[in-house]
Formats: C-alpha cells, structure tokens, sequence
C-alpha cells in the first residue's frame, strides 16, 4: 500500500516534469530501486532510481544524454520536496552515474558480473532490486534477457561476494542470545531495518542464482524459491513469518511515531516498549536469520566464519 502511494506520486510528478520539458526524444524506461523496487517501502523512505533509455545514433546521443538528466535533476528534486529525500549514497537517475543508455547499462551489468569485486557485487545487488514504473517497459526486458543470459555463464566468484554481501549484517544477538542494543538519546535501541536485511539479501542471492526476474519482493521470492525446491516448506514457514513479523514490528513503530508522538519516523525500536513475549519472539528469529545465514556462508563460501 506504501509503495502504491509512492509510485502514484511519482508518475504525477514525472508527467508535470514531461508536460514542462518537452516530449522525450527516445523511448525510455524510469527505474526505482532498492526497498521501492522490492515493494516493501516503509514510512521511513529516500529515493532510490535510475533511467535507460533506448540505444540511438551518434549524432543525437549527446542531446539525448542532456534531456534525461535535465528530466532526471527535476523530478529528483520534486521528489525531494514531497518528501522522499534525495539519497545519502546518490543512487538516483540525477547522478549521471545512473541514467544512460540501454546499450551503457548492459556495459555495466556485465562489467559487475565479470569483475566479481565486492563494491561491484553491492551495485549489482542493488540494481537487481529494480521495477519499471514509468516508459517503454520492453526496454527493462531486453535488460533483463541480457543479465539473465549473463549469470548462467561461469561466474562463481560473483555469487561468493553477493554471498558475504549478505553476511555483512547480522540480527542484534549477544552471545548469550539476548536483543544487543545501542544508546540513543538515552534509551535502548535497536535497529529493526538492520535486522530485517539479512533476510531480503538472503532472498536475494538465492532469486540471483535461480534467475528469479519476474517476483520482485522478498515474500514472492522467498516463495518462488520454495516452489523451485531450493527451501523446503519448513524453511519458507520461518523465513516468511520472520520477515513479515519484522516488517509489521517496523511499520507500527514508524506508525506511532506520527501519529502519537508527532515526530519523523526511524528504525529505531526501544527495547523497552517492547512486550516479553515480542522480545522472545524476536530472539527467536534472530536465532533463525543466523542459522540460515550459517547455510549461505557454507554453500556459497565453503566456510563457517
């Protein structure tokens, strides 16, 4: 529903910048990335996207290039007014870095493959994480078919960095299993959007190696890869019910802060709102992101640390 409300305000604003600019002179495609891509946005959101636009001659290349990061710089801004701030790490069609051609992007989804770096994987990662909202939707499918054909080539190294990309982030246990916490502003807290990520990367990594394209969020995915038979249905069980539980714990939390406390929502959960039994809950699911995380640290890197 959140994410809804977010792609109808976009495409308002995309339309008010077209309407203001002129029409395109290519067919193009407006990407959202990341929590938008996987349409899991919470209340607590940046803007995360991206454009590809088609493959056009030379001569007109250059002014082509100009009004798409022209388009791009003004609805960055719209967006920002409206309240989905411009993001910290500068994933965003206004950074040049992330509008081009369709041809361009093919160049760099085959230059993160082939290069099996681990800032490479972390870009990859988070452009897998892409959905057309806007423009020529044939243009993200021959994207797609390319990555697609891309991964099924010998490219274990690749998939070992996405792995220990997705092991970068651990659930808040202490070695004797209770919630970690941190100080803030003299309470107890922890970060809930932390502790749900292991989950999404674990999902991730698994839709990547399975070519998973068409299920976008983490649930679908998480299904698709049951029904593939990759996690067996006790498994699908308790990674669904931890990241939706996470989710719902998350979404009241930011919830409250505007509606009670009227103040900007965060990720960050006080230890002692919590009830006895969400504190069991939680450790009981932090106890099952580790045991899966154990499971993709030994299949895709061949150790236990």
């Amino acid at each position: 529903m959140v994410t809804t409300i977010a792609d109808t305000i976009s495409l308002k604003i995309i339309e008010e910048v077209i309407a203001k600019l002129g029409p395109p002179p290519a067919k193009f495609v407006f990407m959202v990335l990341g929590s938008e891509g996987r349409k899991e946005l919470s209340l607590k959101t940046d803007q995360d996207n991206a454009i590809i636009y088609e493959d056009t001659t030379e001569e007109n290349r250059a002014a082509i290039r100009s009004y798409f990061l022209d388009f791009a710089g003004q609805v960055s801004d719209k967006l920002n007014y409206v309240g989905f701030v411009y993001c910290d790490g500068d994933y965003m069609a206004s950074n040049p870095n992330w509008t081009h051609s369709l041809a361009h992007w093919k160049y760099n989804y085959k230059n993160w493959i082939e290069e099996a770096l681990p800032e490479a994987a972390v870009k990859f990662a988070a452009f897998f994480d892409c959905r057309a909202i806007y423009g020529d939707l044939s243009i993200m499918e021959k994207l797609r078919s390319f990555v697609n054909e891309e991964l099924q080539k010998p490219i274990e190294k690749f998939y070992v960095y996405l792995a220990k990309n997705a092991l970068l982030y651990e659930p808040p246990l202490t070695y004797f299993k209770n919630i970690r916490t941190q100080k803030i502003e003299k309470k107890e807290v922890f970060d809930i959007k932390t502790a749900m990520t292991p989950i999404v990367d674990l999902a991730r990594v698994y839709a990547l190696q399975n070519r998973i394209f068409q299920k976008e969020n983490t649930g679908e995915r998480l299904t698709a890869l049951k029904e593939l038979g990759i996690f067996t249905e006790n498994q699908f069980e308790e990674l669904s019910q931890a990241y939706y539980y996470l989710m719902s714990l998350r979404l009241k939390h930011q919830a409250r802060l505007i509606t009670e406390m009227n103040t900007a929502p965060n990720n960050f959960i006080e230890i002692d709102s919590l009830t006895k039994i969400e504190k069991v809950t939680l450790i009981e699911i932090f106890k099952t992101i580790l045991n899966f995380q154990s499971g993709i640290r030994m299949k895709f890197t061949n150790s236990l640390n």
